[in-house]
C-alpha cells in the first residue's frame, strides 16, 4: 500500500457505521470538498457513470436546513473522484 493508499484509509466515509467508519479498499470513493460534509468519502458501490455524472443530495444535519436538509455535490468536470458541494435544500 502506498501513501495515498494508507491516507485514504484513515478517512470517514459518509453514511458509515460510527463502529467502522473508514473505507474498503476494494470499493470507489469520491471525496466531499466543501460545505457541510467537506472531507469525507462518497461511496460510490455499484453507480453508473450516468449516477456519477448527476450529483447527490446528501441528507445531513449539519447543513444550513438542519435536521432534515440536504448538501448538494456535483462531480467536479473532468474529475469524478472529487464531488464539491454546490449548496444546502431543505
Amino acid at each position: 500500500m502506498d501513501r495515498d493508499d494508507e491516507q485514504l484509509m484513515r478517512r470517514r466515509v459518509y453514511g458509515a457505521d460510527h463502529d467502522h467508519p473508514g473505507p474498503h479498499p476494494d470499493r470507489p470513493y469520491a471525496e466531499l470538498v466543501g460545505g457541510p460534509l467537506d472531507g469525507l468519502l462518497l461511496d460510490l458501490t455499484g453507480w453508473t457513470r450516468d449516477d456519477v455524472g448527476t450529483g447527490v443530495a446528501l441528507p445531513t444535519e449539519l447543513g444550513q436546513f438542519g435536521a432534515g436538509g440536504r448538501a448538494m455535490y456535483d462531480p467536479r468536470p473532468g474529475d469524478p473522484a472529487h464531488f464539491d458541494w454546490t449548496g444546502d435544500t431543505p
